[in-house]
């Protein structure tokens, strides 16, 4: 028998009636293997051609879908991912995704350590957020009749549109400063800080056009908004303070203990079940959460040291996957669908790129290092395939919109990378740049498990 006809039938195998649970299992572990095997592959291929493992990530999981799997062996697609299955990866891939904003929100640093530092980062945040949004929520103004839902306005539609497109992968950026020892630079700590003011913005605005789009009147949108601010306003101001002790003594010991981990994997979940119950994304929980983590730096090396590798190897390729099941390429294979996806990609690559790049040359660096800092700020990566997400899960974008946006994703992070080393080559780089220690700085030796 064929191997293609082969697989479904042996996937198929059914376990005893009596024990549903274990006919469950014995569905959703094959799943979670060819996962994992083809995210290991193709990452391992993004590497030799010198991209960021997450691309290849990122591209097993559309390979997955029906994109390629569903279109040449549709019955091992079907096996593989049977309707039960699904549930599953939606419940892993959402604890994935809220811990990992988790550790985003952790590894940000907001101190400014030069005068004058944080209202450069500002500027560039700003040109990195403005540019963008307004190019896409122009384009998404023009595109909302042919490719929003019947259900979602005009404004509601192009302020995502915009809003997705002015994210910037904070963790990629770092891994790039980091590999080229630029972190502790003028230009590696502006560009730091700006793409985290950039990300912070972009999920404020995903909050509030969810509790609009979700909520039952102008009453409710507001209660939801009020509600989150003051989950953000609680968890800053009277959760943070409560576990700097712990972040001190983390520093002294240089490790987390047992009980330790309990409080920190539950301050995040916690916080996830609460955003979910008000009407906000988990994952907003869990960016907060991470914000409101002792700032110490060997409290955050402790604890990416814990989290990373489970959450990068194991639950993110998992939402990939499922991105990648909700991927239905075919779609804009129209005239007027690769027109619309020419025009986003251009706007999302043109106000990112040229926005910033623009901004950090008038903010008096060289072109070389204002066109490598365009070129980093303009990788999306994860971030923006987890803000897609929540908009086609809750109902405000179309599965047409989707594969354009995780496109965009795949094609911007990819370009980064050639782009930046274009436009900075290591003999172009500063003077007070060093090679990268062994002390990596939270978010960037993730790069090598997929944390981007």
């Amino acid at each position: 028998m064929p191997v293609p006809a082969l697989l479904p039938a042996l996937l198929l195998t059914e376990a005893p009636a009596a024990d549903p649970n274990l006919e469950l299992a014995l569905r959703v572990l094959p799943a979670l293997a060819v996962i994992l095997l083809a995210a290991a592959l193709c990452g391992r291929l993004a590497t030799l051609v010198m991209q960021p493992r997450v691309v290849g990530e990122m591209v097993a999981g559309v390979l997955l879908g029906p994109t390629l799997l569903g279109a040449v062996f549709p019955d091992a697609q079907a096996a593989l991912f049977p309707a039960q299955v699904r549930p599953v990866l939606y419940v892993l891939s959402t604890l994935g995704l809220t811990l990992y904003m988790f550790l985003v929100g952790a590894g940000m640093d907001h101190d400014a350590r030069a005068p004058g530092e944080l209202r450069k980062a500002s500027v560039l945040a700003a040109s990195g957020i403005i540019s963008p949004l307004v190019l896409g929520g122009a384009a998404g103004l023009v595109l909302w009749e042919r490719l929003s839902r019947p259900d979602v306005g005009r404004l509601e539609f192009a302020l995502f549109l915009g809003g997705a497109l002015s994210l910037t992968a904070f963790p990629m950026l770092a891994r790039i400063l980091y590999e080229r020892g630029l972190q502790n630079t003028r230009v590696g700590r502006i560009a730091l800080l700006a793409a985290s003011i950039d990300d912070a913005v972009a999920w404020c605005l995903l909050a509030a056009l969810s509790a609009v789009h979700l909520g039952g009147g102008p009453g409710d949108t507001l209660r939801t908004i009020a509600l989150a601010a003051v989950f953000a306003a609680v968890m800053l101001g009277v959760v943070a303070p409560l576990l700097r002790p712990l972040g001190r003594r983390v520093a002294r010991t240089g490790h987390l203990g047992t009980g330790a981990v309990y409080v920190i994997v539950l301050v995040p979940l916690a916080a996830g079940w609460f955003t979910d119950a008000i009407g906000v994304y988990s994952v907003f929980g869990g960016f907060v959460a991470g914000l409101a983590m002792p700032r110490e730096p060997a409290f955050r090396a402790a604890l990416h040291g814990r989290m990373m590798d489970v959450v990068s190897t194991l639950l993110l390729p998992v939402f990939f996957a499922f991105s990648g099941l909700n991927t239905h390429l075919g779609g804009i294979a129209g005239g007027f669908a690769l027109l619309a996806f020419a025009l986003i990609l251009i706007l999302a690559f043109s106000g990112k790129y040229f926005g910033c790049s623009l901004a950090t040359r008038a903010l008096g660096f060289g072109w070389r290092e204002s066109w490598a800092m365009g070129a980093m700020m303009n990788a999306r990566g994860l971030m923006i395939l987890i803000f897609i997400n929540i908009g086609l899960a809750q109902g405000m974008i179309t599965q047409e919109l989707f594969a354009m946006l995780v496109l965009v994703a795949v094609l911007t992070t990819a370009a980064a990378l050639p782009l930046y080393k274009l436009a900075l080559p290591e003999r172009h780089e500063p003077a007070d740049a060093g090679r990268a220690g062994s002390a990596a700085p939270v978010g960037a030796a993730a790069g090598e498990t997929g944390f981007i």
